[in-house]
């Protein structure tokens, strides 16, 4: 097995795969068995009032198991990369404080690997004037002014992440010193097993489209109607997520409800795939669990026990 171990810390049980691929439910069963708490990496569950769209752990989950950094920011609000890091530290070391087990878990990549790496974000506010004023500039001449500013993020930034690009614009802007001369490692200061979950892609897109469906039945076309009542607009970065602009796109006319449903399965097959190949960058520290196969659980309930034996408990 694969473990970051760190002698003299306390551990910390990562758990990483594509949407859809039983992340929750799989982190429910073992803080139940393993005395854990979970400390959510989804950008998507830190937005009150949107819980379909989402799948966000139910109440009933969350009076079973206490979740931290859910329901943390009202749908207008900007959590930042900065922000998060230190929000998911602070929940991390207040589990472990009460010699609980955290356990971290999620699909947004970017989250994860700061974490686990310890990277210090640059403390920079969200400047809205200077996003408006550079979003309308467009992609290709965002990238290009990015690498002549600062290249070595320009490197590492796929230019079709237009809102990655922005902030790293918006940081050395703000700052006057490129984002990458900014940013930093601290080693982590945890002993970390991390669980990656996969499966076949045509079985996982099978779950994907059977979750949406479900959402839809669940009241999906519902909650947006409700945001927009409350003047939360499409406009708005957290509703840039999959199921809640395609949704705003239905109720503006620009597509019936069958071709919303479609819409929303081919974009979540499309970002499981892109989380999927983010996370087998990070092949050399995750355990990899096939969910296809009958024996999955056990095998990760095994692990998790040894791991947990040979990590150093306070």
């Amino acid at each position: 097995m694969l473990f970051q171990h760190h002698p003299g810390h306390r551990p910390l049980l990562v758990i990483v795969g594509p949407t859809g691929i039983g992340k929750t439910s799989l982190s429910l069963e073992l803080a139940l068995m393993f005395s854990g708490e979970i400390i959510s990496a989804d950008s998507r569950l830190f937005y009150k009032g949107m819980d379909i769209g989402t799948d966000k752990p139910s109440l009933w989950d969350r009076a079973q198991v206490r979740h931290h950094l859910v329901d943390i920011c009202k749908p207008d609000e900007i959590m930042t990369l900065g922000q998060y890091t230190r929000a998911a530290a602070a929940a991390i070391d207040d589990v472990q404080s009460r010699n609980q087990l955290p356990i971290l878990t999620g699909g947004t990549g970017q989250y994860v690997r700061a974490v686990v790496e310890g990277w210090q974000v640059p403390e920079v506010a969200p400047q809205i004037a200077l996003r408006e004023a550079l979003e309308k500039m467009g992609g290709p001449e965002l990238s290009r002014w990015l690498t002549i500013l600062d290249p070595k993020s320009a490197s590492a930034i796929d230019p079709l992440n237009v809102r990655r690009v922005i902030r790293a614009l918006e940081v050395t802007l703000v700052s006057g010193y490129p984002i990458s001369h900014l940013q930093g490692k601290k080693p982590p200061q945890f002993d970390i097993m991390t669980i990656g979950l996969n499966c076949d892609r045509e079985i996982l897109y099978s779950r994907i489209d059977t979750r949406v469906d479900r959402m839809i039945a669940n009241g999906l076309v519902e909650e947006v109607r409700n945001l927009r009542a409350i003047e939360y607009g499409r406009d708005l970065p957290a509703m840039s997520g999959l199921g809640y602009r395609q949704v705003y796109a239905y109720l503006d006319g620009e597509m019936d409800l069958d071709d919303c449903v479609e819409r929303i399965k081919f974009e979540t097959h499309r970002l499981a795939r892109q989380q999927h190949n983010w996370f087998r960058q990070d092949d050399h520290r995750i355990n990899w669990y096939d969910t296809g196969q009958s024996n999955w659980r056990s095998r990760v309930i095994q692990d998790v026990r040894h791991y947990l034996a040979s990590a150093s408990l306070k």
